[in-house]
């Protein structure tokens, strides 16, 4: 039987809460980032808002970087030394033993926020800043092919713990409770297997996360050259970086990316059952870069 799943609303001030814990949590990535000249994009709806609003999409509870993984391999070296640790918790399947994601997240410590359907989970939990990782994908068209369908299979796979328990077709939550007896262990062996082979090739033309969805018009993979070149953005008072080529990037994602949607349309994507933020005058913010 499904689990119906209780979600709680946000107010408009508790959002801003949200959005500020965020801010902070972007504010260390890029500190660090800066400091051993790490490259890194704001991504999604965090880059549409830093070009539409210079800042927070005001009804998005979301904030999400992508950076190359060899960087993130030096992000997350440098962590071990550069990180506040008292305030910060870096996250992957390495680091937290439940968690089942394929990306990594940068959590504030004091805060919580559980996803509707994720209570069960064990992984460690806060407000959060989504790291998503690029790996390189295969030149030849079968390639990409096949290294797409290996792609679909992991992140169905992670997900199933999920899937199985809020998925509103029954025969889905069958499924989805049968490949969930696949251990996470090896769907991370297989990833980064695949990824380790796929990513000797460091100059292939597409670069994709491997266990999330991308967009239809880049559904192999992005660009790599989009991380050739870099800008600033304005954010929330804030400098970040971001994808010089924003034009491009944002309007295949998204088209007349520049127009608000129509305000019935502007809601959370990402509903939550229970949150606890640490209030704007208690966050230690760093201006320093």
């Amino acid at each position: 039987m499904r689990r119906e799943v209780q979600t709680v609303e946000l107010s408009k001030s508790e959002l801003r809460k949200m959005q500020m814990n965020m801010l902070e949590i972007l504010i260390e990535i890029d500190r660090i980032c800066r400091k051993h000249k790490i490259k890194y994009s704001l991504d999604g709806g965090t880059f549409l808002g830093a070009v539409r609003h210079k800042g927070f999409i005001p009804w998005d509870p979301d904030a999400d970087i992508v950076i190359l993984r060899k960087d993130y391999e030096r992000f997350k070296y440098a962590c071990e030394e550069e990180l506040n640790h008292s305030c910060f918790f870096l996250q992957d399947y390495k680091t937290d033993q439940y968690y089942r994601w394929g990306y990594a997240r940068l959590l504030r410590k004091g805060t919580s926020y559980v996803r509707a359907g994720h209570e069960h989970l064990k992984s460690q939990n806060g407000v959060f800043v989504d790291i998503f990782t690029l790996d390189s994908v295969p030149n030849p068209y079968l390639g990409r092919v096949l290294h797409k369908f290996i792609c679909y299979c992991i992140r169905k796979s992670l997900w199933s713990e999920v899937g199985k328990i809020v998925h509103p077709n029954l025969l889905l939550r069958t499924y989805y409770k049968l490949i969930s007896k696949i251990s996470k262990e090896s769907l991370f062996h297989i990833r980064d297997k695949v990824a380790d082979l796929c990513n000797k090739n460091d100059q292939s033309t597409l670069v994709r996360h491997m266990c999330s969805p991308h967009p239809p018009k880049h559904s192999y993979g992005f660009p790599r050259s989009l991380f050739n070149s870099l800008s600033e953005y304005e954010f929330e008072g804030h400098k970040f970086l971001g994808f010089t080529e924003y034009d491009w990037y944002l309007k295949s994602i998204y088209n007349d990316y520049m127009t608000p949607p129509a305000e019935k349309d502007r809601a959370s994507h990402i509903p939550c059952s229970s949150y606890s933020f640490i209030e704007p005058t208690e966050l230690k913010v760093n201006k320093d870069y």
